[in-house]
Order: C-alpha cells, then sequence, then structure tokens
C-alpha cells in the first residue's frame, strides 16, 4: 500500500515565492510532498489561511503571511510544521502555535550575511568620510573633496558590538578579518563563549565608552526595546560612530536625533520609526549621517538562500525528524 505523501501548503503570495525559491528549489520541494498554492496573487488572510490549511503537515509561510490566530490553529488538524522562509517570527506565531507538537524553522541565518557586510561597509564609509567626499566631489568639485579631513582606518580600532545572534556573530567576523578589536555587550553570552567568537565581553556602558565605533545589532524584545537612550548615547565619546542595521525598536530615535544635531558624534541607520522616513524629516538634512531604506538584508543571494535554507529544513525534518534553525517556544522572548 503507497504511504500518503505530506501535504505542503505555501502560504505566501505566488510572486513572493517565485522570488525567495528558484526553479530548483520549487522542484525539490514538489519532491517532498504534494505543495498546495493560493489562488489570488496578493497576500493570504485569516479567514482564507483558516480554509485552506486543514489536512496539510506542512505550511511555508514569509512576509505578509497573517499571524497564526486561535481560528486557524483551530483548523490545522495534521500540522506538524511551520517553516517561515523570513526572519522575525514573533508576530506571526503566537505562543499557541507552538502547541500540540507543532515544530517552527525560519531562515534568519540567511539575512545576517547581508546586514553583516552592510554594517562593516557603512563602519568603513563613515571612518573614510566617504559620504562627505561623494557629496563634497559633486557639488563643488576636486579641491574641495581633497580638503576634507583624513579618515581613519578599521584595522587596530576597536569596535564594540551590542548583540550576538546571528547577524552579530557574522558582524564579528568580518571586523576580526579586517584586524579590527571587538568589544561585546550581550547579557546571554558568557565570557568564555565572546572570547570564543574572538570578543571581549564588556558591560554596556563600558563598551559605549570605550569604543569609538558602536554598532547595534541586538534583538527587537520586550527587555531591548529603547535600550539607547540619551543616557547611552551621552557615553559615546565625541567623533564616535554609531550604526544601526537592527531595529528601529531598539533605540529612542529623538535622544539619537538631538545628539546627532549638536554634531559630536556621526552615524549611519538603515531603520526607523516611521517607515517610509518621511520627506521633511529632520534626519535628511543631516550631513553627518548616512540613511539607507531599510535594505541591509535585501540582495538576490539573500532572497535565493531564504527559500533554499526553507526546503532544506523540509527535507530534513521529513527525512530525519531534524531541524538545524528550529525555533522554540523558550526561544520567543529573547529572540526577533
Amino acid at each position: 500500500m503507497a504511504t500518503e505523501r505530506p501535504k505542503i501548503l505555501i502560504a505566501l503570495r505566488p510572486a513572493l515565492y517565485d522570488r525567495l525559491f528558484a526553479p530548483a528549489q520549487q522542484v525539490r520541494l514538489r519532491g517532498l510532498g504534494d505543495v498546495t498554492m493560493p489562488a489570488q496573487a496578493g497576500d493570504l488572510s485569516e479567514a482564507q489561511l483558516s480554509a485552506l490549511i486543514g489536512g496539510h503537515d506542512i505550511v511555508i509561510t514569509s512576509w505578509g503571511s497573517p499571524s497564526f490566530s486561535a481560528a486557524i490553529l483551530a483548523e490545522a488538524d495534521r500540522l506538524k510544521l511551520i517553516a517561515h522562509s523570513a526572519g522575525s517570527i514573533k508576530q506571526l506565531l503566537p505562543p499557541p502555535a507552538f502547541a500540540a507538537g507543532r515544530r517552527v524553522t525560519h531562515v534568519a541565518y540567511s539575512m545576517s550575511i547581508p546586514v553583516a557586510e552592510t554594517t562593516v561597509a557603512l563602519i568603513l564609509l563613515c571612518l573614510r568620510n566617504y559620504h562627505k567626499i561623494d557629496r563634497a566631489f559633486h557639488d563643488e568639485g576636486w579641491a574641495a573633496a581633497r580638503e576634507l579631513p583624513a579618515g581613519a582606518e578599521l584595522a587596530g580600532n576597536r569596535v564594540g558590538v551590542i548583540g550576538a545572534g546571528y547577524t552579530g556573530r557574522a558582524v564579528i567576523r568580518r571586523l576580526l578579518a579586517l584586524e579590527a578589536h571587538v568589544s561585546l555587550y550581550d547579557p546571554y553570552v558568557s565570557e568564555d563563549s565572546a572570547a570564543a567568537l574572538g570578543a571581549r565581553k564588556v558591560p554596556l556602558e563600558t563598551l559605549m565608552r570605550e569604543c569609538p565605533i558602536v554598532t547595534l545589532q541586538a534583538p527587537a524584545t520586550a527587555e531591548t526595546y529603547r535600550m539607547i537612550g540619551a543616557k547611552q548615547l551621552s557615553w559615546l565619546r565625541d567623533g564616535a560612530i554609531f550604526i544601526n542595521t537592527a531595529r528601529a525598536h531598539l533605540i529612542d530615535e529623538a535622544a539619537l536625533l538631538a545628539e546627532l544635531q549638536k554634531g559630536r558624534i556621526s552615524a549611519a541607520l538603515d531603520v526607523f520609526d516611521q517607515e517610509p522616513l518621511p520627506d521633511d524629516s529632520p534626519f535628511r538634512g543631516l550631513d553627518n549621517l548616512i540613511i539607507t531604506p531599510h535594505i541591509a538584508a535585501v540582495t538576490h543571494q539573500a532572497y535565493k538562500r531564504q527559500g533554499e535554507i526553507t526546503v532544506d529544513e523540509v527535507a530534513r525534518f521529513l527525512g530525519e525528524g531534524t531541524l538545524r534553525y528550529e525555533v522554540t517556544r523558550d526561544m520567543l522572548d529573547t529572540m526577533a
């Protein structure tokens, strides 16, 4: 008697599915089970996912998928695995989603690579004042650009990394490869674990005071909400560089704006409280700030890696019952 094939539901809009899952990965997924795709072009609503989820063993989600409400979970009679082909899962999967033996995986690792590269690139741009050089060259010419003060090198400099999740660790590896010295603040990482990463674990105040470069890589949790405010920013030395490619949730934006308007520090920001950043935002007029529109994780390779890791996890779950990037209920309080 033939064994029934697993039933896999794709709970994301078809255009996004095609962006994340290369043709070869779509073929792999169909080889693992019977795949159901939504009929409509847009995101699924809660009611639509409730109507579709029954009888499926695996659901693949991503950006735009509805949160797993009680109504959805009530219909998930066979659901064993939720494979999220993006990073943050808190808004998507409340604690009840982890009940009844259901397991969860995600692809946050996939996005740690481009975010880490962006972070290091922004540090280098700030150190060498290339944003100011570019503007002066365009507006005033060669001589004006050459007259700007000399920049600084990353090699031999000390960088403070706040948070040692996937992205924080990826940032640390790249900084060490460029011969920087790294201090780390993360209350969930021991001194020995920090040393194994190549970093020196320090308190937050020590990091902010001692490091001329500080990069924020912590997750958005209740504990980290506005963890960097006016007091913490006042600890930065004159001329310090502050980078945020993580979440706006982590910082008191008004306090940061006030500090930047003093001209005492410089910064590079990829995330803001209000996105898109309004045309009249005072951040736009600052010459000691590099701003990017929440694109640190956006690369062609990251998109396709998200799909590849998702299919790998589904295959691993069906084959061995294991998951490389499993998320458990206990992890929710300390992750994005």
